[in-house]
């Protein structure tokens, strides 16, 4: 008996819905990887931006990793407004693209031995426009991943937005425990880290061309109107700021908590395993590095499964009464750990709370916004929280380190965990009807 033609078209939709995501996943692997490499290899290419007897170099890195961050809000208005009215396939392929470009220039970057000061000038520069990038890139990319995916599997779908991400930093990872397997530090801090970032940009032109063949989520319709100029609403900072102020402070609010401790986690944990086991064991803290962010990786698509059949709201508050209650022990005694097993099981926990943020955060906001404006929005909520919050996490955290104010680090990551916690209780809409699903019955409500 042949499958009747609801049931077909059923199955057809689930399969491009899932080939749409695993080539929109393709390409938000290797953006990540991008943004990543730079945190995994940053200790072995500052003495080659930086001069060896400057004691603030290492402070002079995580710097640079932050004002990136200064560049997301603006990438994420720019092609936020470009995806909203040209597509979202057509943003995400330019965004790869800089992306790309900017790998290679940092790989070949000349040392400060040989330009001086200009070699962290192009350093700086490069990672500005990097950042500027990735701005369009979370907002588009989360937009388009929720939007590509059908009802009642959009959590588990969508999250794979983050598996892609985190998988970024496995790959990272993995790149560095490959070289540390045949070379030695000096090698690495030599050479090893330039070709780590060509690698980053060798992956971005083969994902150029898998974006090109992705299907667009916006239908041709609202494309047309927006080349023609009948759609000035959408992707309009005055249609954001003046009638879609509330869902854009709800998507500042669910990120602020969730950003820093994406950051505190999953950046600065590794880091401190990486400095726990920096003497005569470096291969064993990349290998728990590795092995926890896997975990991380592989938790996504069971968070977003999950989500589909409880409600993102239980997740969220999962996360932020975990976040709350976990961060202090992971900052104060993660740095302590010499054991691999105990190492592995502090940070492992961590990611286990960080899940219930991670692996639905993008439909959640997603489903805050009107199509014509969700791309903007998504990003544009995220991108501001994210460059406040997350991306400065690092800096603070190794300033508060030298000082010797590590808790007065955990008492701000821990007010703002709390604070988005209370959004996520209090604000957030309930389960049922929301922009993805039921944008006409939702158009309704607000006449």
């Amino acid at each position: 008996m042949s499958a009747s033609p609801a049931v077909t078209s059923t199955q057809h939709n689930l399969r491009r819905s899932i080939s749409n995501t695993l080539k929109g996943s393709a390409g938000n692997l290797v953006e990540w990887y991008d943004v990543y490499v730079y945190s995994v290899f940053a200790t072995y290419f500052e003495t080659q931006f930086f001069s060896p007897d400057d004691k603030n170099a290492t402070l002079y890195v995580w710097a640079i990793f932050a004002m990136t961050f200064l560049m997301r809000p603006l990438g994420a208005w720019y092609f936020g407004r470009f995806a909203d009215r040209y597509g979202r396939r057509l943003a995400l392929t330019v965004s790869v693209t800089m992306m790309a470009a900017c790998s290679f220039i940092i790989a070949v970057t000349p040392s400060a031995a040989t330009i001086g000061a200009t070699a962290a000038v192009i350093l700086l520069l490069a990672r500005l426009v990097q950042g500027f990038a990735t701005g369009g890139e979370y907002g588009t990319s989360a937009t388009y991943m929720s939007e590509a995916a059908i009802p009642g599997r959009r959590g588990f779908l969508s999250s794979f937005h983050y598996v892609t991400l985190v998988g970024g930093h496995v790959l990272a990872q993995a790149v560095l425990l490959f070289m540390l397997s045949f070379f030695d530090k000096g090698a690495i801090s030599d050479w090893g880290w330039r070709v780590a970032f060509g690698l980053g940009g060798v992956g971005a032109i083969v994902v150029f061309w898998l974006r090109r063949t992705m299907d667009e989520s916006l239908s041709p319709e609202q494309i047309a109107k927006a080349r023609e100029g009948k759609a000035q609403q959408t992707g309009s900072l005055r249609e954001l700021f003046v009638n879609q102020w509330r869902p854009l402070l709800l998507c500042f609010l669910v990120t602020a908590g969730g950003t820093i401790a994406f950051y505190t986690y999953s950046v600065t944990g590794p880091k401190m395993i990486q400095s726990a086991f920096s003497g005569g064991d470096v291969m064993t803290g990349t290998i728990i590095n590795l092995a926890a962010l896997i975990v991380l990786m592989v938790m996504q698509p069971v968070g977003g499964w999950l989500s589909d059949i409880v409600g993102r709201k239980s997740l969220l508050v999962f996360f932020g009464i975990g976040g709350v209650l976990y961060t202090w022990y992971l900052v104060q005694y993660l740095p302590q750990q010499t054991h691999w097993a105990s190492a592995f099981l502090v940070l492992t926990v961590g990611f286990v709370i960080l899940t219930g943020y991670t692996s639905i955060n993008a439909v959640v906001k997603a489903e805050l916004f009107p199509t014509h404006i969700r791309a903007l929005g998504v990003g544009l909520g995220y991108a501001l929280a994210n460059s406040a919050f997350g991306g400065t996490a690092p800096l603070f955290y190794q300033a508060a380190l030298k000082s010797d104010h590590v808790s007065t680090f955990v008492i701000y990551a821990t007010v703002m965990m709390f604070i988005s916690l209370i959004v996520y209780a209090f604000f957030l809409p309930k389960q049922g009807d929301n922009w993805l699903d039921n944008e006409q019955g939702m158009t309704n409500k607000m006449r």
